[in-house]
Parts: C-alpha cells; structure tokens; sequence
C-alpha cells in the first residue's frame, strides 16, 4: 500500500483549528471580524435549535468542522458555546432529509458559522461520496481507488480525509514524501535510471514511484530497479499485456506494486481492475467532485 505521510485516520486538530480560522477570515473580514446582518438583527442573548441536514443522498465527512467552526465564533464573538451532536459518524451513507447533526446555542453564533461550516463539510463530503462510488466498483477486485495531488489549494488534508472517509486510499501527501519520477524528470536527469539513482543518493528514505507510458518504459524501469510502477494512459489491452509481462519478472526481482492511472471513469474501472493492477488513482476524487448539498436549518427560538 502507498505509504502517505500524514495519512492517519483522523484529521489533525490543530489543522482543523487553522482551515476554520482562516475560513471564518475571509468570511468576517479578519479578527474578530463581524457579520453585519446577524449581529444587527439577532440579539447576542437569543438562543435557537438547528439541524444540520442532508439535501442529496452521499456519504459524509468532516463532521469535525462543524464543532470547530461554531467554538470559534463564539469565542471570538463572546458568545456562549454551541454544543453540537452528530447522529451520524464520518463515512455515513446518508440519504436527502435525513439528519446529520443538532446545534442548540446562540442564533447569532449558528448563523455566523453557517456557510463556513458548510461550505468546508459539503466540500468533504462531496469528496467523500465520489470515492465511494469508486470503492463500491472496486469492491472484490482486488484493486483500491487513490487520490492524488489534484487538491484545492489549502484543503488538501480535508479532501484527503474525505477519501479515506469514502473508502479510498491516499497516496503521497505531497512533494515530500515519495518520490514520483515522470517524463519531465527523465529528461531533466537523462534516463530513468539516472534519475531514480539522484533520487536514491539525495533521499534514501523515500518510496520511489516510476511513470511509464508503454511495456518497454516499465520494463526499463524495473531495470533500473523500480518497484512501483504508473502505468499512464494506457488502453485496457496495453494494461493488460503490461502487467502480464511485469507480473512474469516479479520471480526474478520481486514484487512489483502497479498503479493504472490516467483516463479512468467508473465505465472503465472494472475491466481495468480485471486487468490486475494494484491501484487506480483517480484525481476526479478531489479535482471534480461535486459537494454534498448540505444545509442548516433552524427548527426553534
């Protein structure tokens, strides 16, 4: 399995803190900042019940922002706390009306985190309801669905949450810890293996990851001793014939992790599995999943 820095189950809170303060920045205008309807409008001393719903059927994720999103407004609105209980955990298949969550405290205080907390678990989920369909076309194949860098700028530790939320798996977190060779890096080092051997040399504690775009580029690859190959863009009939003629060396060198990457849609995702490839990473995940139509509404005063 690729190893992820930083991909363990939960998200880190004190990267939770840090997306929401910034969240409710641009959206108050700095710290404190200020909601100039709300606060005008609704007495800081009112209080109300809101349920966090479901519009669409899907999967959820990062139900932790919405506990974060309302401490930090009433905190930095003086308010008193919002207490916020989940009906549902992280990676729940929801459907349209059902309940996620319920938030008893301040109207002020839900009405200024509410598109903030929206807007970061709608994304979440979103993400987290198209891994799932990947995962569910998966399932038995003996293939798993990865993610990969295509993530919204500031995001990406909550879009990669979603995908281990939605039944996917991460693959590197970034630039920084696994080492992807592509087309561009072989030219810039002049072959493959030269370019795994400078990688080697300057960091001999990383995964290094070999893109191939043909048989032959996999092959030579495995020479220059690869053990983790993209194969990009290839048909179904190259994938096939290209992990067959792997799969044939691995008793000579060992195992050989294949990853299909590269114009991949659900239509093709089981006769690519068929193939025998160990993974498919699919940047749809994260790149052009739609959210999960999300809404909070307020049920009393």
């Amino acid at each position: 399995m690729p190893a992820a820095a930083g991909s363990a189950a939960g998200l880190d809170p004190a990267w939770v803190t840090d997306v929401v303060r910034r969240t409710l920045d641009e959206d108050l205008g700095g710290y404190p900042g200020r909601d100039v309807t709300s606060q005008a409008t609704i007495a800081a001393s009112s209080g109300a019940v809101a349920h966090l719903m479901a519009r669409a059927d899907g999967v959820v994720a990062g139900l932790d922002v919405v506990r974060e999103t309302v401490y930090q407004v009433s905190a930095r609105l003086g308010l008193d706390p919002v207490t916020v209980v989940l009906d549902v955990p992280d990676g729940a298949r929801v459907t349209a009306g059902q309940r996620l969550a319920v938030l008893t405290g301040p109207v002020q205080a839900i009405l200024v985190a509410e598109r903030s907390l929206l807007n970061l678990a709608s994304r979440a989920s979103g993400v987290a309801t198209a891994t799932r369909a990947w995962a569910d076309r998966l399932a038995g194949s003996g293939a798993m669905v990865l993610d990969t860098r295509k993530t919204t700028p500031g995001l990406r530790m909550l879009e990669k949450y979603a995908v281990r939320a939605g039944g996917g798996t991460n693959k590197r977190m970034g630039l920084y810890d696994v080492a992807m060779v592509k087309d561009n890096h072989v030219v810039a080092a002049g072959s493959v293996a030269a370019a795994i051997e400078a990688v080697r040399t300057a960091f001999p504690d990383v995964l290094i990851q070999v893109e191939a775009d043909t048989q032959a580029q996999a092959l030579e690859a495995i020479g220059a001793g690869a053990r983790f190959l993209l194969l990009d863009n290839m048909t179904t009939a190259d994938l096939t014939a290209t992990v067959a003629a792997v799969r044939g060396l691995e008793a000579e060198v060992g195992p050989v992790e294949l990853e299909a990457t590269g114009n991949l849609t659900l239509d093709r995702a089981a006769e690519v599995a068929a193939t025998g490839v160990d993974y498919m990473s699919v940047g749809a995940l994260t790149h052009s999943a739609p959210i999960l139509d999300l809404a909070l509404d307020l049920v009393s005063r």
